[in-house]
């Protein structure tokens, strides 16, 4: 039984700001938080003063492994220019940016705070792809480690139980996949910007262009069957199942509720928060769903007074496809086993029911580790302000968003519900 909790006091978002999402060999994690924090200042409608913030917490789940540098919380404060104020690191692997926005809410609710910037970073490009496994692979439990799982084979062998459980196939996977690509192609600093039929197109051209025989690919799923074109990566996990090597960073602004409409005559409510934990693939009872996400989707509904059924749309930790089917049956937006179901008859596209992962997700939007849950969260600000653009949500009344973020092998999960008022 999950206790209902409520926050002693309001708190708003009045500012998000990211940098594109990709592999920037030639910038480090300062140079792009840099960047997220001058698009979240720009973001305030009515202008902030960043010497008004009073604390920072920073998400980062391993640039010690990654790029040889710790202690993030301080060196960004101090890139900034926000020294002497107190800065504080959160990690949770995958999740780490989405704890730094839960302990920032939590820094306002109390009243020892009244702004707080809150966000995450990570610089993965500097390391080969072997080297990015292994530092990954250091959020799994030890007894995974030990066994050589890596990632990728951590999720082939749930998509293998939900595909024994369930009846779904690799077919199914590939709805996902060609919905997020779709998604992708109209977010301007997502890291894959292009559509399968795009990507189709272009190695069409390329092959013309040199000479080489023209592939035959008569729709988006042939050319995801062709092994050629999508190579296995730990099956039934293929190439375009799998999500990125990234670097990126996002920013977000949190004031206290008395307070946000000096800042902004369109502010986001925090209206609830849930975070869970979860036991390693060897001891859960299931491999077809994470507890750690069903009790953070548990504490968040009942902070909000909400159900699955309020929710508008959602960004889902989709690090691979399998991850968004099993996410949106946890979070209760789909019965279990209907997930894969919901893909494939587009209730989960942009102008369906329940659109998911409109920003493309982790799988194309990219996933520089630290800073995903952040970003997860200015996608539903950008969403529910409707300054989403090209892929934004067709739906003029929207008023209430979700973010779930996912650590590990399912060891850390956060569900995090914004709304407008």
């Amino acid at each position: 039984m999950v206790r209902k909790r409520k926050l002693g006091r309001g708190v708003a978002v009045v500012g998000a700001g990211m940098s594109p999402f990709g592999m920037f060999r030639e910038r480090d994690s300062k140079d792009l938080f840099v960047d997220a924090f001058r698009a979240m200042i720009e973001s305030v409608d009515k202008g902030v003063d960043p010497g008004d913030i009073d604390a920072l917490y920073i998400g980062n789940f391993t640039n010690d492994f990654f790029v040889h540098q710790s202690h993030w919380g301080a060196i960004l404060a101090d890139t900034l220019g926000l020294v002497p104020r107190p800065a504080t690191r959160t990690e949770g692997a995958c999740a780490s940016s989405a704890i730094a926005f839960r302990e920032g809410v939590f820094a306002i609710a109390s009243g020892f705070y009244d702004m707080v910037l809150v966000g995450g970073v990570e610089d993965m490009s500097k390391r080969s792809t072997a080297d990015v496994a292994e530092g990954l692979a250091s959020a799994a439990v030890p007894y995974e480690r030990k066994s050589g799982f890596t990632f990728p084979g951590v999720f082939g062998a749930i998509a293998t139980a939900y595909f024994h459980k369930y009846g779904a196939t690799r077919e199914h996977l590939m709805d996902v996949t060609i919905k997020s690509h779709e998604n992708a192609a109209l977010n301007p600093r997502a890291q894959f910007r292009a559509s399968i039929a795009d990507i189709m197109e272009s190695k069409v051209e390329r092959a013309k262009a040199g000479g080489n025989p023209v592939p035959r690919w008569t729709d988006e799923k042939d050319f995801l069957r062709d092994p050629e074109a999508n190579p296995p990566v730990a099956w039934p996990m293929h190439l375009f199942d799998c999500c990125p090597i990234s670097d990126g960073a996002g920013c977000i602004l949190l004031v206290g509720e008395e307070m946000a409409r000096g800042f902004t005559d369109d502010p986001l409510y925090v209206a609830g928060l849930g975070q869970g934990s979860g036991r390693g693939l060897h001891a859960a009872p299931d491999l077809t769903s994470f507890e750690a996400t069903r009790r953070a989707a548990r504490e968040a509904y009942a902070m909000a007074d909400l159900g699955p059924e309020d929710i508008q749309f959602a960004e889902v930790h989709d690090c691979f496809s399998i991850a968004e089917i099993l996410h949106v049956e946890d979070l209760g937006f789909f019965g279990p086993g209907d997930g894969y179901r919901a893909a494939g008859e587009g209730a989960t596209r942009l102008n369906g029911p329940k659109p998911i992962n409109t920003s493309g997700g982790l799988k194309c939007k990219g996933h520089p580790v630290g800073a995903t849950g952040i970003a997860q969260l200015i996608e539903v600000w950008e969403q529910l302000r409707q300054r989403a653009g090209t892929r934004q949500v067709p739906n003029g009344d929207l008023r209430l968003g979700a973010a779930h973020n996912l650590g590990g092998t399912g060891g850390t999960s956060t569900f995090t519900i914004l709304e407008r008022r």
